[in-house]
């Protein structure tokens, strides 16, 4: 495929399991720099169909430009995949054969100061998918009371002393930057091997801004309704919050009877509505990883609905 600024991460792997062919339509929930979107393109030439969603207006005009040789095989929407369900149909896309979230930032995001992802990049504490939203990273900061801070640090970044980061925090205020805030946690926290004392607290602030775990558990069951059956879905996630999400709701579709076992009749009309096609979580190989350092923390899980 093309040389991209972002390389999408286990590429060959996703289309290996989505198994995208001629004629099928398809749906990439988090289009980012299109990536994973041209794969699938090119395996169900000459007439299978994308429909792909992103809230971040930058993304899909991106992506409109790069991928304008597909022309009508392919449509955009600006909104979260957690609605794909209510919006797929409007556009012939009511039973899919196959499915992607790559919860993952992309690399344009993390490299634009101006959206202030990083905190290797000098700029605005924002961290907004959809530029749209009112709450941003600064307003959490700034804003949020020392208790209700502590518990969103230890809740969406499992930051270690998050009580002692959320008064260092509110006796700093006002914070207004990301070197201001990355700084600040630099001085006064320990580093732990290679990680930055910013990389959970900046986790954990973009994760509220925009309610990715929210977003993501909504975003599952709305993927579950939008397949076809025998159609696939494939999550490839990059944190240990998003995978135990992932991995406790396809263990739980994939479950029948959930009665005790000692109970003679059963009562709850469970029946499993998916296969899980991988046994645990897949990861990309040394040599992704060696080319591309952000693919080792992803990992990739599938279902087939039934």
């Amino acid at each position: 495929m093309d040389q991209l600024e972002h390389v999408p991460v286990l590429f060959s792997e996703v289309l290996e399991y989505l198994q995208p062919r001629p004629g099928g339509a398809y749906i990439d929930g988090t289009l980012g720099a299109g990536g994973h979107t041209e794969g699938i393109l090119r395996l169900s030439a000459p007439d299978g169909r994308v429909l792909v969603f992103d809230r971040d207006p930058e993304a899909i005009a991106y992506s409109r430009k790069r991928l304008q040789a597909y022309g009508d095989r392919l449509t955009f929407v600006n909104a979260s995949y957690a609605e794909m369900n209510k919006v797929a149909p409007r556009f012939g896309f009511g039973a899919v054969g196959g499915i992607l979230l790559d919860l993952g930032l992309s690399s344009r995001q993390l490299d634009s100061a101006a959206r202030g992802f990083s905190f290797q990049k000098d700029g605005p504490l924002d961290m907004r998918f959809d530029p749209a939203l009112e709450t941003t990273a600064a307003s959490i900061v700034n804003e949020m009371d020392e208790a209700e801070l502590a518990l969103l640090l230890r809740r969406y970044g499992e930051v270690p002393r998050s009580g002692y980061v959320a008064r260092l925090i509110v006796e700093n205020r006002p914070l207004t930057t990301t070197t201001e805030l990355a700084d600040l946690l630099a001085r006064k926290l320990p580093r732990r091997g290679r990680i930055h004392p910013a990389t959970q607290v900046f986790q954990a602030l973009r994760i509220a801004v925009n309610d990715e775990l929210g977003e993501l558990e909504q975003g599952l069951t709305a993927a579950l309704e939008t397949l076809a059956p025998g159609g696939r879905l494939a999550v490839i996630s990059f944190h240990s919050l998003e995978d135990r999400l992932v991995k406790q709701t396809f263990r739980e579709w994939a479950r029948d009877c959930i009665c005790p076992p000692q109970q003679p009749i059963c009562t709850c009309d469970k029946q499993a509505v998916t296969r899980q096609v991988t046994r645990g979580a897949v990861k990309a190989s040394d040599e992704e990883i060696a080319a591309n350092p952000r693919s080792r923390s992803a990992r990739l899980r599938v279902v087939e609905k039934l």
